[in-house]
């Protein structure tokens, strides 16, 4: 009896192979297939899984009639064309809650660093100096942590805070008592948060009401001197703005994991500035976190070719055949 066709075509763990045999799957591995190869790679395929290289375009589900549910080992797909997987009847599935570790850890990391200009004070040393007097950084207890999407992340980088004896703040536009106590800290609007934050956490997703959200009119509302960290998606963020404010002393320092574009282009002013620290997207880098998402969507895509439990869809829609 044939059996359903599953190509990998990132760099998933190669357990996911054992995992989708052990079901009675075929595993395709083939990490790295560029796009002018992915039609014929995909031909005959049920399930396709990538992560985050992968463009899984209309052109490229055209070239797919049989293929059934994509897998995105990771929360985002935008590099999956949701709407068009969605009128072709494809499912397409995440693992929204397998990284929140990974980018919270991060967040509270890119924190410190702001705070007390950890790449900054290591670039001088590795130039041969010894600029100690340059450095005075600040201490993170007792400063307020506004959380700009209080969601898993969120939440989590709020747990940590604590921790540190910060103030975590979520940013909500409708707060309740209820809705605080749910997420663990305090919630309330954008509005009435900025103006007393000692630092902004961004973790909203990237949705046309959170496009350019933090631009040159809500970062004028910031706390003068307050730090910017974003581990959420790079349109959020005006980084125009971003530099606009750093420059007149409005902000501190901005940290940056995420871009409007990636990869980040050579010239951008972004990677140069004195105040910025920027990093190639690695909220979700650790091997603890890309088996576990890699496992996790593994299962989910067989669970759906086996026995129709669909778990994650971003595009219920699809459901409906």
């Amino acid at each position: 009896m044939p059996t359903h066709r599953i190509l990998i075509a990132d760099d998933l763990a190669r357990e996911c192979v054992k995992l989708l045999e052990s079901r009675g799957l075929t595993a395709d591995y083939q990490a790295g297939v560029d796009a002018k190869a992915l039609p014929a790679a995909l031909k005959g395929a049920a399930g396709l899984l990538v992560r985050s290289r992968t463009k899984v375009t209309a052109e490229i589900l055209a070239a797919a009639p049989d293929l059934k549910v994509v897998g995105r080992a990771g929360s985002g797909v935008d590099n999956v064309d949701v709407p068009a997987a969605t009128g072709r009847k494809v499912v397409v599935m995440n693992v929204p809650g397998g990284n929140t570790r990974s980018v919270a850890e991060l967040a509270i990391g890119l924190i410190f660093s702001l705070v007390r200009e950890i790449p900054q004070a290591h670039g001088t040393m590795a130039a041969g100096k010894w600029d100690k007097k340059r450095f005075m950084g600040r201490e993170v207890q007792g400063k307020t942590l506004a959380i700009v999407g209080p969601g898993k992340i969120g939440r989590e980088v709020a747990t940590m805070a604590k921790a540190l004896g910060m103030h975590p703040v979520g940013v909500h536009p409708n707060p309740t008592p209820a809705k605080s106590a749910e997420a663990g800290m305090p919630l309330k609007p954008l509005a009435e948060v900025l103006p007393t934050a000692d630092i902004v956490s961004l973790h909203v997703p990237s949705r046309p009401e959170t496009k350019g959200l933090f631009n040159a009119a809500t970062i004028q509302k910031m706390k003068k001197g307050a730090y910017l960290v974003n581990c959420a998606r790079g349109d959020v963020l005006d980084e125009a703005a971003l530099i606009a404010a750093l420059d007149s002393g409005q902000l501190a320092g901005a940290a940056l994991d995420v871009f409007a574009v990636e990869p980040l282009a050579d010239s951008s002013p972004l990677r140069t500035h004195a105040r910025i620290i920027c990093l190639p997207h690695l909220g979700a880098t650790t091997s603890e976190a890309q088996d576990r998402v890699a496992m996790a969507i593994a299962g989910q895509v067989a669970d759906y070719l086996l026995s129709g439990k669909a778990a994650g869809v971003v595009n219920p829609d699809a459901l409906k055949r």
